[in-house]
């Protein structure tokens, strides 16, 4: 198997809403759209988004009512701090201020207007206890 693009398909309440969270704060650019569909893409290599509105009669009958929750999307990237601040200038809601674990991972948390989490992950060295632990 050869894997040319990766796309996560979030079936939300508001498609309008979460296309423009991710349009506003995340530099997505909209690559198709019609009512109650949007697919979201960028130039770098983070997966591509599809958003798809609840109760749509192309989804499976099994799948129509469920909504996207219980997952994080999350995107290393470098700068964090600066990425904190820029989103926090834009009035983007953070709802998981930052912080650094044990292990070396730097992260904060948004969440979208459906409720969708994104977090934004930036690796560093892991303290010297968290590897006599491990």
């Amino acid at each position: 198997m050869n894997v040319s693009v990766s796309t996560l398909s979030l079936t939300v309440a508001d498609v309008d809403a979460s296309r423009d969270f991710f349009t506003s704060h995340l530099g997505y650019r909209v690559a198709m759209a019609d009512d109650g569909f949007a697919s979201l893409t960028r130039d770098d290599a983070a997966v591509d988004i599809v958003l798809l509105r609840k109760g749509m009669e192309i989804l499976p009958a099994e799948q129509r009512d469920q909504h996207a929750s219980g997952l994080i999307v999350a995107f290393t990237v470098s700068d964090l701090a600066a990425e904190e601040e820029r989103l926090r200038s834009e009035g983007a809601p953070i709802t998981m201020p930052l912080r650094e674990e044990p292990w070396g991972e730097r992260l904060f948390q948004m969440t979208d207007p459906n409720g969708v989490v994104i977090q934004l992950v930036e690796w560093v060295q892991a303290s010297p206890d968290a590897a006599e632990r491990g």
